[in-house]
């Protein structure tokens, strides 16, 4: 098809869903790159602290994830755990601005990692609907890049905001509120149309779609218990690597606080963040091209080698401009590893009955890294210095690359999916 008509490809609902993650994600990205420093400079909380709430709301994410995921299935239904997981993240933001300890800062980031995991397979599902095996790509690229849009929205808006209230962060986070509220009144626009699943089969059993409008959804077996001895040995080998990497990789509010400590003032911390946005949104789609034509070992291989250049420039950087260039690096890191690590997941996978338990577990791996991550990160920040916890983080990473270097990846044969 011409290039001139691929957008009417798109269904009107794909659209909306990417309005709505602009939105959310303008408010989200408003308060990320102020909170490290609300936390530790106008509450007065220890760097430790910083890291124990990141990392804590960061792991229960993954596990919120699974369980609505899974109830969304149960029941059939998308759009109300796609309307309030987006609610309890608008909630958050006031929580957060009210906050005057960072016990109430953890409850806020809580909520808006619980509304994140409520919403976050039920829309993924919706998107899939509207989708079919000829543009799924093209869907959830479009709404990959309009939520990555209001990425890089969110820390301008929050810039500009500094400035008009005399750098008063704590008016920030109540404004941050109207952006997320947009989102949720969006969601009423989106309708739903996918498969009607019966209740769960007892064990053992065939469940079958009752009424079926979108793509075509077979019906769902019974399968065995997932068990890491099930897999094959060169995934095994990648999920212990994963989560070798993930327990190094702790929270960007480290980097951020790193960008203060060396001298920029909040509003050249808050645009480097937005530089480190803008190489990620756009570096994205092209490492994806790379990857399916390179294959996505080759262009992870090269993400992990500079995440480990970045860390260990960040461990030895005294200079803002260094600052600078690490973030723009940083963010060809993310791009070239975030979405080709789960096509490169993908790779190990022959059986897709098995796809969402591997998928399920390899998140569970890299969340429960990613907690130890932020937690270890904290500690030896307050009681070694900031150039330990980076010098953590490429250490973990360089064992992970060692170890993942020894997998091989086989491409089993293409199967075309409707």
């Amino acid at each position: 098809m011409p290039r001139r008509n691929s957008t009417k490809k798109i269904p009107g609902s794909v659209w909306i869903l990417g309005v709505v993650s602009f939105f959310n994600d303008i408010a989200s990205e408003m308060l990320y790159p102020l909170l490290p420093i609300f936390i530790t400079q106008v509450l007065g909380a220890p760097v430790a602290i910083l890291g124990l709430i990141d990392g804590v709301a960061e792991g229960a994410a993954a596990g919120f994830k699974v369980l609505f995921g899974h109830w969304s299935d149960r029941l059939g239904r998308r759009r109300p755990f796609v309307f309030y997981g987006y609610l309890a993240s608008a909630a958050s933001k006031v929580v957060v601005a009210m906050s005057t300890t960072w016990g109430l800062i953890f409850v806020g980031r809580l909520l808006d990692k619980f509304g994140k995991g409520v919403r976050t397979g039920a829309r993924d599902a919706l998107l899939l609907s509207a989708s079919n095996s000829k543009n799924r790509g093209l869907v959830f690229g479009v709404q990959q890049s309009l939520d990555s849009a209001g990425a890089v929205a969110g820390p301008l808006l929050a810039l500009v905001l500094l400035h008009s209230f005399g750098n008063d962060i704590r008016t920030v986070l109540y404004i941050a509120f109207i952006p997320s509220v947009i989102a949720v009144l969006v969601v009423s626009f989106v309708r739903e149309a996918l498969t009607k699943i019966a209740p769960a089969a007892k064990s053992g059993e065939t469940r079958k779609p009752v009424a079926e409008t979108g793509t075509a959804i077979e019906s769902a077996v019974a399968t065995p218990r997932l068990t890491l001895r099930s897999l094959p040995r060169e995934l095994r080998i990648f999920l212990f690597a994963s989560g070798l990497f993930a327990l190094g990789n702790s929270s960007d509010s480290f980097l951020i606080l790193r960008a203060k400590g060396v001298g920029l003032s909040i509003s050249l911390v808050i645009l480097a963040y937005v530089l480190y946005n803008v190489v990620y949104s756009v570096a994205s789609t092209p490492a994806g091209i790379l990857a399916d034509r390179l294959g996505p070992k080759r262009v992870y291989i090269v993400g992990m080698v500079i995440y480990v250049i970045v860390y260990l420039g960040f461990a030895i950087n005294r200079s803002a401009m260094g600052v600078w260039v690490l973030f723009a690096i940083y963010g060809l890191y993310i791009a070239l590893t975030d979405s080709v690590s789960r096509a490169l997941v993908g790779s190990f996978i022959t059986d897709q009955n098995e796809a969402a338990g591997i998928y399920g577990l390899l998140q569970t791996v890299i969340s429960a890294g990613l907690v130890l991550a932020s937690i270890i990160g904290g500690v030896l920040w307050s009681t070694v210095g900031a150039w330990a916890t980076f010098s953590f983080a490429s250490g973990c990473a360089i064992a992970a690359l060692l170890l993942f270097l020894s997998t091989s990846v086989r491409r089993p044969p293409a199967t075309e999916h409707s």
